[in-house]
């Protein structure tokens, strides 16, 4: 016989977190269709009803857990944002999260086993456009800035699938140092550099906008 969690005196904004964080091991752990509403809710010391009572639903909750890890940037900081050496900035970060024995991000991870998912999938694209897609895009001036930014994202993505979940040996046994140097001019073409646009070569410079701004 399954034992019924114990309820908790607590309120209802430490409720939810308890289930936001159960919420965000469980799909982390298992992904967004291994993960079951009943699994959250003893994670949370809660029953499923209460999931859902606050939630409405898991596809909320999954949603909800996504916009959550995308507010705490670890590359897309205002700093690296608005750093003179941005692509360098960018591959440090990058290359420092994928280090040999760090943890994979929640964030990433939750992604990367629910990308089988088509309703997550879906879910998943909608909060990373308006998410970090948006923030970075916003932060460029130039031509093509939402392909860029989704370039950007990308390039962070398969690192982190190569480098720290496939191991791939070279990018794992690298040095930290060549793995920056060769990723440091990528990123800054993309967010500083120049993009042929038809058979013009239009320069760009991601803090121009702000700078703009700035003197406005």
């Amino acid at each position: 016989m399954s034992e019924t969690p114990s309820p908790r005196r607590r309120n209802a904004a430490t409720t939810r977190q308890a289930i936001l964080q159960s919420a965000r091991e469980a799909f982390a752990r298992s992904g967004y269709d291994g993960a079951g509403v009943r699994e959250i809710a003893q994670g949370a010391g809660v029953t499923a009803m209460l999931v859902n009572r606050y939630f409405g639903s898991k596809e909320k909750l999954f949603a909800e857990v996504i916009a959550e890890s995308m507010a705490r940037p670890i590359i897309l900081t205002p700093t690296h944002l608005a750093s003179s050496d941005i692509g360098r900035d960018f591959a440090t970060a990058l290359v420092e999260i994928t280090r040999s024995g760090a943890t994979p991000l929640e964030g990433f991870l939750i992604m990367l086993h629910s990308a089988s998912s088509e309703r997550a999938a879906q879910i998943g694209r909608e909060e990373i456009e308006r998410g970090h897609q948006h923030t970075l895009a916003s932060a460029l001036d130039g031509p093509l800035a939402e392909q860029r930014a989704a370039l950007v994202l990308s390039l962070v993505a398969g690192v982190q699938v190569m480098r720290q979940m496939i191991g791939l040996s070279a990018l794992a046994d690298a040095k930290p140092e060549q793995l920056i140097e060769l990723l440091a001019p990528l990123f800054q073409r993309l967010l500083e550099g120049e993009v042929q646009v038809g058979d013009k070569t239009k320069s760009i410079k991601a803090n121009d906008k702000k700078a703009r701004r700035a003197a406005g």
